[in-house]
Order: structure tokens, then C-alpha cells, then sequence
């Protein structure tokens, strides 16, 4: 891609997903996700109401009137985004494809915590950790993470979800905001994503095709592994094969589902053809 074609559509990806956070995810994300904790702001007067178990009493004996302890939210937060890139995330087959879904899905969750004041940072993994970005503040750094998810060229077609729920574990200190953006066909991954889950706030966002969901019966077709690369003949035409391909599919979302939430993370299925707007505040609201 070219730098000026580039710049056009990460501009065109700014404008659409920072307007989102201004106008419509900003509250809803700081209501969902709060701060570590309750730090010390100010001494001040006691005022009808005011929690008595926040009474200064050393100041209160000094000045012969009762004074409260003012506490205010630790907000600053780690967001991070740990995003698929592997081979099955470039396929579409309505208006996008699903990587396009999930950049503007990162961009609209990295701008809302920018508004927040929260860091952000940027994983893409396939079957190994394809990029690492540090978690910063401010425009121009996420501007580079919407410019990664739109350029990057994975060097693996292949996923290990394993391998990005380990990175996170071992780079994350401090308990972290953590987003997954996967189609998640892929399976094996629930021990590293137990461990994960009991230590960060997780959200795992399933993004699929309608397309993916059943196979159409077309008769015999030559078909491709977006993965392996593997070419191979499949009669569509079975209904054998329909149905083996409808239950591995529906394996592959039950596990997801099953396993994110019993690893206390939530989880949220958006379809490329969907308003991912509304599913985001449904879920933000639900939290």
C-alpha cells in the first residue's frame, strides 16, 4: 500500500472510530472500567451526608469541627489489544473483511481510553507474537496502532492463542484492561487464558462471517485453507459434510464462549455485516 493511500485510510479510520468515542463510548467505557483503587485527594469540611468513616479525627481535635478525608478514583488504566492476524482474519464475503471489522473495532476501544486517560498498547499475533507495541498515551501513538493493523504483514497464516495470552501474562506487571480480537478457530488455549483471566480484567470479541457459519451446498469444490494454504476438493453437495462442518463450527464458538467465562472474561460475538456500535454498548451497559 501506498504511504498516501495509507495515511487516507487511517485518517478515514480516525475519523470514524474517535467520533464514536467521543459521542458514544466515552462514559460507557469509564463506567465499565474502573481504576485500581482510591487515592487520597483533600482535607475538607464535613457536609450533611458525607460518609462519617472518612472523618479526619487528628484535624477534626485541632480545629474544634469535623473534617473528612476526600478520595478520588486511581483512573489510569493499561489498555491492551491483542489482535489476530492470521491467515482465516482476510476473509469477507459481504461489504468487509473481518481484519477490517477489528481495526475499527482497536481503534474505537483505543481512542475511548485515550479520552479516559488510560495507556494503550497493541499485540498482533498468529502462531507466534508478530508485533509489540508498548502501551503510551496520546494521538500520534494510537494513530501508529490503527497504521499496524492496517500495513502489517503477518509472517505466519497460522494462530496460537496460547502464545498471546503467555506474552501478556509475562510483559503485563500491573492488572491491565485486556481486549482479544480473534475469529478464535482455533482451540487449546483455555489454561493459558484461565491464568490470564485471573489476573487482568479480559474481554474476548468473536468476529465472524455469515458465510463461515454453514456451507453452502455448491456440489464438488476446490477450496483453500487460509491457514495451511492447503488446497482440497470437497463435495459440498453431502450432507455429511454440511453437518460435520456446521457441528465443528459450533464446537469452536461453544468453546470460546465457555471457555472465556470460566476464566472471569467476558465475551461479546459480532458478525461482519452487524452494527458492532451497538453490540460494543450492550455489552459496556451490561458490565
Amino acid at each position: 500500500m501506498e504511504t498516501k493511500e495509507l495515511l487516507k485510510k487511517v485518517r478515514k479510520i480516525e475519523i470514524k472510530t474517535k467520533r464514536l468515542s467521543n459521542h458514544v463510548f466515552g462514559g460507557e467505557y469509564h463506567s465499565a472500567f474502573k481504576g485500581r483503587g482510591m487515592t487520597f485527594s483533600e482535607i475538607r469540611k464535613y457536609q450533611y451526608g458525607d460518609d462519617v468513616r472518612n472523618i479526619d479525627w487528628n484535624v477534626t481535635a485541632r480545629y474544634h469541627e469535623p473534617f473528612v478525608k476526600v478520595f478520588e478514583e486511581e483512573r489510569e488504566l493499561t489498555l491492551m489489544l491483542a489482535v489476530d492476524i492470521s491467515g482465516s482474519q482476510f476473509f469477507g464475503t459481504d461489504q468487509k473483511f473481518k481484519n477490517e471489522i477489528i481495526t475499527e473495532i482497536a481503534a474505537t476501544l483505543a481512542f475511548s481510553a485515550t479520552k479516559n486517560n488510560d495507556k494503550v498498547g497493541l499485540v498482533l499475533f498468529s502462531d507466534q507474537i508478530e508485533l509489540f507495541i508498548s502501551p503510551k498515551k496520546g494521538r500520534s501513538h494510537i494513530l501508529r496502532i490503527i497504521r499496524e493493523l492496517v500495513e502489517f504483514k503477518p509472517e505466519s497464516q497460522r494462530t496460537d492463542l496460547n502464545k498471546a495470552a503467555k506474552f501478556l501474562q509475562n510483559m503485563l506487571k500491573k492488572q491491565a484492561i485486556v481486549f482479544i480480537l480473534s475469529d478464535f478457530i482455533t482451540e487449546d488455549y483455555s489454561q493459558a487464558l484461565k491464568v490470564l483471566g485471573n489476573k487482568h480484567d479480559v474481554t474476548g470479541i468473536r468476529i465472524y462471517d455469515e458465510r463461515e457459519t454453514s456451507m453452502p451446498n455448491l456440489g464438488m469444490v476446490q477450496m483453500q485453507d487460509a491457514e495451511t494454504g492447503e488446497l482440497m476438493l470437497v463435495n459440498t453437495g453431502s450432507s455429511a459434510v454440511r453437518k460435520n462442518y456446521k457441528k465443528y463450527y459450533l464446537e469452536r464458538v461453544d468453546y470460546f464462549t465457555k471457555t472465556f467465562r470460566r476464566s472471569n472474561a467476558g465475551v461479546l460475538s459480532v458478525q461482519t455485516n452487524q452494527d458492532y456500535v451497538k453490540k460494543l454498548l450492550g455489552y459496556f451497559k451490561q458490565r
